[in-house]
């Protein structure tokens, strides 16, 4: 798992590749939460090929520190059995999901 931070304009963009599972979210929640502002912040899972319940937890908690501190939280580039996951959890009902990190950025 690899993290890379970009800041577009307003917005932090952690773009993350490979997985995102119970041997690093720890780690990686740790990573986003240093970077959590009262800016916008997007989450590319472009590259991202994996997701377990832990990384879903990760997302929840960036979300959430993302609102408190007033903030606006997007993710993107979700691939086809990402998505799955997180329709399947009934995330995509309560997050700001844009098809790519283009589209997520025009929401700010």
């Amino acid at each position: 798992m690899s993290i890379t931070f970009e800041t577009v304009e307003q917005a932090i963009v952690a773009s993350l590749q490979g997985r995102l599972d119970s041997t690093n979210s720890p780690a990686v929640e740790a990573e986003l939460i240093t970077r959590v502002g009262a800016g916008g912040f997007v989450l590319d899972f472009t590259r991202l090929d994996y997701i377990s319940s832990a990384g879903l937890r990760v997302v929840l908690v960036v979300a959430k520190r993302l609102k408190q501190a007033g903030g606006r939280f997007v993710l993107a580039g979700l691939q086809p059995h990402i998505r799955d996951v997180f329709e399947i959890s009934g995330f995509l009902g309560i997050l700001d999901v844009a098809p790519s990190r283009a589209e997520a950025l025009a929401r700010f």
